[in-house]
């Protein structure tokens, strides 16, 4: 029989945290000092305020630069958008300009297959014409 230790085991990991786990580990912090703090009631309330103007300012500045970095990807992934969109309008366009100049060659190939075609049946007329005109010669001599 397997041991326990061989048996598979799955990890999961969680990515960064963001703002919620900051200020959920500034109020506990806040309620273990409030539990310990060797202070009168005043003192606690005066230092309550000046913590919570801290977590206020760090909270602040901490959705600024998160709100930064969200400007920044925004501004990367509209760069990235408009230089696809760019290359597809690029692609485009070469593809119509290629249909363009393939159009103008066919074109071009079908008037001379036309223009050989009618020189073919014009000397096939004047080989015909030329042969008859002989075949009534030799009759007319014999």
């Amino acid at each position: 029989m397997r041991d326990h230790d061989e048996v598979p085991y799955i990890v999961i990991e969680r990515g960064g945290g963001g703002l919620g786990p900051f200020v959920l580990g500034a109020l506990v912090g806040a309620g273990i000092a409030l539990l310990l703090a060797p202070q009168s009631g005043e003192e606690t309330q005066e230092e309550l305020k000046e913590r919570a103007r801290e977590l206020k300012s760090k909270a602040e500045t901490r959705v600024r630069e998160v709100q930064r970095q969200l400007e920044d990807r925004l501004e990367v992934a509209r760069e990235g958008v408009q230089a696809r969109v760019e290359g597809v309008r690029g692609a485009f366009d070469a593809g119509r300009q290629a249909a363009s100049d393939a159009r103008g060659e066919l074109e071009k190939k079908l008037e001379r297959s036309k223009a050989a075609y009618r020189a073919g049946v014009a000397a096939a007329k004047e080989t015909m014409t030329s042969v008859e005109a002989e075949e009534a010669a030799e009759e007319e001599g014999a």
